[in-house]
């Protein structure tokens, strides 16, 4: 019997790889399905989406607002959280409001730190340098740029970095909204139907739950796609961006996403939300 192959998108950071392991190494059955993987920096994965390439992919919740049309979100998979959003950062101790006007690397147009930054201070765009994420550290350092949005693991080695925090986008979220914050989510083509949805989101949940139980398994496939990151770095992102929203959003997930979104399209950021957000599994 020949099997569908469908393409599947994840970023090389550790809460994807150890999320996605069981699902790519054969340790969970897609009965029928052949799986291709694409293992891109999320804001490549995001102009992919954006062109309506891969089947199902890891994404911004940022982007989410923009491909609707052909994409759904599914309850599986996803980064939220509290206490993990993004950092402003700078080589000097600076207060906010002493941002505005100067160069600030940021890790893509369609992530969601882009999208917190504008919905936080929308005049913090004036000078934006857009650049991959893990170089935004050394830039700072070289002076390149004066200060820089991190993501994903850097909020863990900043510091070591000789870089001060200037404010916590993620903190300034929840207190705004008292929600978690939505970080990136899977989508995946409407086209391939709500069964076949359905058995993909419930893959990934088997998926998380297998590198659960056999974390030693996975470890060299974290290690190999993690960028030189150290274990202890490499556990850390993994307890703190892989947690029950993971397994599954739920409502308060959902209605987390959906107010980032909506607050977007007010903003004038993101298109008028049309079609349902959510894959119907």
């Amino acid at each position: 019997m020949n099997k569908k192959t469908i393409t599947i998108g994840i970023s090389p950071c550790p809460n994807d790889t150890f999320i996605f392991y069981g699902l790519l190494h054969q340790k969970v059955n897609l009965e029928g399905i052949s799986l291709s993987p694409i293992i891109q920096d999320v804001e490549e994965l995001n102009r992919l989406a954006l062109k309506g390439i891969p089947d199902i992919t890891k994404v911004s919740f940022h982007v989410v607002g923009h491909i609707l049309e052909d994409y759904c979100l599914l309850p599986s998979g996803s980064a939220l959280g509290r206490g993990c959003g993004p950092l402003l950062v700078a080589d000097e101790p600076l207060v906010p409001e002493q941002l505005t006007g100067k160069r600030i690397g940021v890790p893509g147009r369609y992530t969601t730190a882009y999208l917190l930054m504008l919905l936080y201070n929308p005049g913090l765009s004036e000078q934006v340098v857009f650049m991959p994420f893990h170089l935004i550290m050394d830039e700072i350092k070289r002076g390149n740029i004066d200060a820089g949005l991190i993501i994903h693991e850097g909020r863990f080695t900043y510091q070591a970095n000789g870089l001060h925090e200037i404010i916590d986008l993620g903190k300034w979220w929840e207190e705004e909204t008292g929600m978690p914050i939505p970080l990136g989510g899977i989508v995946a083509k409407r086209s391939l139907g709500n069964e076949l949805l359905e058995g993909i989101s419930r893959a990934i949940q088997q998926s998380i739950i297998f590198s659960r139980e056999h974390p030693e398994e996975a470890c060299d496939f974290i290690q190999s796609n993690a960028q030189e990151l150290s274990e202890d770095v490499q556990k850390r992102h993994i307890e703190l961006y892989v947690n029950d929203f993971s397994l599954n959003m739920g409502k308060e997930g959902k209605t987390a996403v959906r107010t980032l979104l909506e607050m977007g399209s007010e903003k004038g950021i993101l298109p008028t939300l049309k079609e349902n957000i959510f894959c119907a599994v």
